[in-house]
């Protein structure tokens, strides 16, 4: 076990270097004018030229990226070019935000996906088709799609639920999931009908496998048959499409952010993308890969566990 997380460990860290040095300098070749953004267009050339001294701009672009490298790997992302704050403050101002919204979605999406899946599975019939039928709709549907008519009805015209803003935690319990239910709703609903799906089919699938029948054979309850075995054999594939859903939601919250007026990571990676504030946009990659990386290594652990051949695999 201990070689299989040093191993995992290892390729996270690779991936998260060769992810960050890449979007480094993607961004920097294709950067526009920093300074010109930041001192406006009245601003002279020479006040453009001190400008980008002052940021480092005029350094050679290998110059540029060793020495922000250098200040990550002592936990260091400099400063914002536009509004002076620190890097790191910015990012876990925001971070909470959009992680309540995501974490809260994937809980969700887990246990209706596996109630749904394993009801598809076990009863077939009209369930199994319902389930496909709903799936296929709800994976056609975009999510700002979603989003625009929960807020249209649920919102504006039934008022049950804010439109926008959010509330944090530490302030009002109540307002904070209000503030969160339909950013959530509007993520969970193609996530379950996708990993519901997902759950089914591997459902199914070991449920055909040789040792359940002999388990069946033996006189063992179907209840204990498919809560102690079935759903065991069953849970890698599930937890994989669970750790897909979440790396699509973190990429996929940037609209839901836009359309709630959510503070989250994803509104501050936009904002930064379109002012051209490289120190920023680069701090919410690296964190963003991170996450990435501790949900691929929490998934690979859980799956290790469920099935000891993926450890030598």
């Amino acid at each position: 076990m201990v070689s299989f997380i040093f191993r995992r460990l290892v390729s996270g860290v690779v991936v998260l270097f060769v992810v960050s040095t890449l979007t480094f300098f993607l961004l920097y070749f294709s950067a526009t004018s920093v300074a010109r953004n930041i001192l406006g267009e009245s601003a002279t050339q020479a006040q453009v030229q001190l400008k980008e001294t002052e940021l480092g701009l005029d350094q050679p672009l290998v110059s540029r990226y060793l020495s922000w490298l250098g200040g990550v790997v002592q936990g260091d992302f400099g400063v914002s070019w536009f509004t002076s704050q620190p890097v790191v403050g910015s990012i876990l101002g925001r971070l909470p935000t959009t992680l309540s919204i995501v974490l809260a979605t994937i809980v969700i999406a887990a246990v209706l996906a596996t109630l749904l899946g394993v009801a598809a599975a076990v009863r077939r019939g009209w369930i199994d088709r319902l389930l496909q039928i709903v799936s296929i709709g709800a994976s056609a549907v975009p999510q700002f799609v979603v989003a625009i008519v929960l807020v249209t009805v649920l919102a504006i015209q039934l008022r049950i639920f804010p439109a926008t803003g959010y509330v944090p935690m530490n302030q009002d319990f109540g307002g904070w999931l209000a503030s969160i239910a339909l950013p959530i709703l509007a993520l969970a609903i193609g996530a379950v009908a996708s990993t519901a799906q997902q759950v089914r089919s591997a459902v199914i699938n070991v449920l055909s496998r040789d040792y359940v029948r002999t388990l069946r054979s033996r006189g063992l309850a179907p209840r204990e048959i498919l809560f102690r075995h079935v759903l065991r054999g069953a849970a890698p594939a599930g937890l994989t499409v669970l750790s897909l859903q979440f790396i699509g939601m973190l990429g996929g919250v940037v609209v839901i952010e836009q359309i709630f007026a959510l503070p989250g990571m994803g509104f501050l990676a936009l904002q930064s993308t379109t002012q051209g504030d490289m120190p920023v946009l680069m701090g919410v990659v690296v964190y963003i890969v991170i996450i990435v990386v501790i949900v691929n290594l929490l998934v690979d652990l859980a799956v290790g566990w469920l099935n000891p051949k993926a450890r030598v695999s």
